[in-house]
């Protein structure tokens, strides 16, 4: 058998999946880089040490992912010397990273079983500051108390009082919180004064429960542990044969009869088009197909995708035969090669260039991007028009501007900066160049109208990514908010910008273009461009999901990671795309509108898994990865 390089392993992992997802100090990588995860772990387990994912070890427990490990304890603020409390020792693994920070770590674990063999484990690897004690963690250890922080690693209804009580003034408490047992936020709990404390929102986590006197009593909380399936009854047969003698059948896709759609789609103003990953042909070609139809039988006037905004300008310019040099259709820089530089939308976009050379300039179809990752690119592109139409607000743009400059390379990079307050943030300067340049709207928008609202979008664009880029460092649902809220109002700007009788065509993930509220997105208080949509234009928006039960997809394992042909797992038991499959029919549309078909849209609503696949892809993990509860007639109109 070959011997595995674990230490090439662990240096890999930290550098991609610690460090390259924004951990900065060099105490935390120092420390991950020296602690032997897979000492930590089942004989059996020991191979996939160094995936970035929660493995299971005894009594329905967990060993946490390196990264939110990593996480927990930068957040912490540990500087060296501390005296350090976690609660939930599990196998010992995360207290033993601590040790080699801190003067000393105390650690409780509810379960006598974990307590013992972590105790052993780490006296086995010569852990000589750590100590391990059997008791109920949610009332801490008293009697080593106050603590400079404490580190929770398991998901409590609420913050333990004793928890608070044995911190030292100035100290931190980490700790997983949320009403909902299999979804919490990850927050900061700063003591202030012998009787104030400030909390702050860092990330949105999965933990097993914690249990114990303040926390869930056992029946609550039952672990949830990765190789934990929800109790979710196999799929009624009945209601598969109802999706197959309900549904829109077609052998073909190019001939697949769209006419049926089209009448519900009816007179919407936005139509939606998902896709369940970010690189299966089959989801972009019928995408493109529906498109065609929206454009060419009922006049839809722009397509807006997940893209960035002077990518996609550049394509625009491209189709629409503008008189500034086009660019080719690879223009996505920002995207992995599969994502939007793929001969899928090679072929539309050539298509729709073609088409438009027909049209007169005020009819031709536009391509914009809606997303605001581009943030030099922007910037750039702001400068140059101000170049052009008023040098001496150019020069104090660079000047505002200028502030950026030293994150180009690595945007992410200035967020940790600005948050950690090693760097003064920059948002008073991009926020002033956009209402700048609203204040000028009437006398630039009379050179020309296009340039000026690709200026204005670049602009918006910088003070939303420069904000993203501040609070995305520690993932929590804020980030996601902004941008799919920055996407929204791009898009209502566009349908401003084109008039009252436009139509947009949206590309987007499933997870964007689905109605949030019926998805476990709203239990983070997560909301998307879908849900927004329904609220602003109500039936005038029309949103159609994708799935699929098996096939391939180019995604990556990491991020930054190259790209990988990957088949997709058989979908699980109790899931939609599962229930689909059963139906019998290799393609069709589903109508999901509850005004028709009711017996079949009444059994569908019931919640159930559903998968997405985004630029990554992890088989081994899939449920805790990719799968997620929704009710899909409430997500979806088809």
């Amino acid at each position: 058998m070959t011997k595995i390089d674990f230490a090439g392993l662990r240096d890999r992992m930290v550098d991609r999946q610690v460090a390259g997802r924004g951990v900065r100090s060099h105490r935390v990588l120092d420390a991950i880089r020296t602690v032997p995860r897979e000492a930590f772990l089942p004989e059996a387990l020991q191979e996939f040490a160094y995936e970035d994912s929660p493995l299971p070890i005894a009594e329905g427990q967990t060993i946490s992912q390196p990264y939110i490990v990593a996480l927990m304890i930068e957040v912490s603020g540990l500087q060296g010397g501390e005296e350090v409390l976690e609660i939930g020792t599990g196998s010992g693994y995360a207290a033993a990273v601590l040790s080699r920070i801190a003067r000393n770590v105390y650690t409780v674990e509810r379960i006598g079983q974990l307590a013992e063999k972590a105790a052993a484990v780490l006296a086995k690897l010569r852990y000589a500051n750590v100590h391990v004690l059997h008791a109920d963690g949610t009332r801490g250890w008293p009697d080593h108390a106050p603590y400079d922080a404490i580190v929770v690693a398991a998901g409590g209804p609420e913050v333990p009082e004793s928890l608070k009580a044995q911190l030292k003034i100035g100290g931190r408490l980490v700790i997983p919180v949320g009403i909902d047992r299999r979804v919490q936020e990850l927050l900061r709990v700063t003591r202030v004064s012998e009787d104030q404390y400030e909390t702050e929102d860092i990330a949105d986590v999965r933990f097993v429960p914690l249990v114990g006197e303040e926390g869930w009593a056992p029946e609550e909380g039952r672990p949830v542990s990765p190789t934990y399936r929800p109790t979710v009854k196999t799929p009624d047969e009945t209601l598969a044969k109802t999706i197959g003698t309900s549904c829109e059948r077609f052998e073909v896709m190019a001939s697949a009869d769209l006419e049926p759609l089209l009448r519900r789609i009816g007179d919407a103003r936005i139509v939606l088009l998902g896709e369940a990953t970010h690189g299966t042909s089959e989801f972009y070609r019928m995408r493109e197909r529906i498109s065609r139809d929206l454009i060419e039988r009922k006049g839809f006037s722009f397509i807006a995708i997940e893209g960035d905004w002077p990518d996609a300008a550049r394509v625009d310019h491209y189709v629409r035969h503008a008189e500034y040099p086009p660019s080719e259709w690879t223009a996505f820089a920002r995207f992995p090669v599969w994502m939007w530089r793929n001969q899928e939308v090679r072929e539309f976009v050539d298509w729709l260039r073609a088409r438009n050379a027909t049209m007169k300039p005020g009819n031709r179809v536009a391509f914009h991007g809606l997303d605001l990752y581009s943030l030099y690119n922007s910037i750039r592109s702001v400068l140059n028009y101000l170049d052009d139409v008023d040098p001496q607000s150019a020069r104090v743009a660079r000047e505002r501007y200028g502030c950026l400059t030293p994150w180009q390379s690595d945007p992410a990079t200035y967020g940790h900066a600005a948050l950690t307050g090693a760097y003064q943030t920059c948002e008073r300067e991009v926020v002033t160049m956009l209402l700048d340049l609203m204040e000028k709207r009437q006398a630039y928008a009379e050179h020309d109208g296009e340039r000026f609202l690709d200026a204005v979008q670049n602009a918006r664009l910088v003070a939303n990514a420069e904000r993203y880029y501040r609070i995305m460092y520690y993932g929590s649902r804020a980030s996601w908010n902004l941008r799919d809220g920055h996407m929204f109002e791009t898009l209502k700007t566009l349908l401003s910008f084109h008039g009252p009788a436009s139509k947009a065509i949206v590309w987007a993930h499933n997870s964007h273009v689905g109605d949030s509220a019926a998805t476990e997105m709203s239990s983070r208080g997560e909301y998307n461009i879908g849900h927004l949509c329904r609220q602003e234009f109500g039936n005038a928006a029309y949103s159609i999901g994708f799935g699929t039960n098996s096939g391939t997809v180019a995604a990556a394992s990491d991020w930054d990671g190259p790209m990988e042909v990957k088949a997709v797992r058989p979908a699980m038991s109790g899931s939609y795309e599962r229930l689909c499959h059963d139906a019998g029919h290799p393609q069709f549309l589903l109508p999901l509108q509850r005004t028709i078909r009711s017996n079949l849209v009444e059994g569908l609503l019931k919640p159930r898994l559903e998968r997405a696949i985004g630029v990554i892809y992890r088989p081994k993990t899939e449920l805790e990865s990719h799968y997620f509860q929704a009710i899909l007639p409430y997500q979806f109109d088809e």
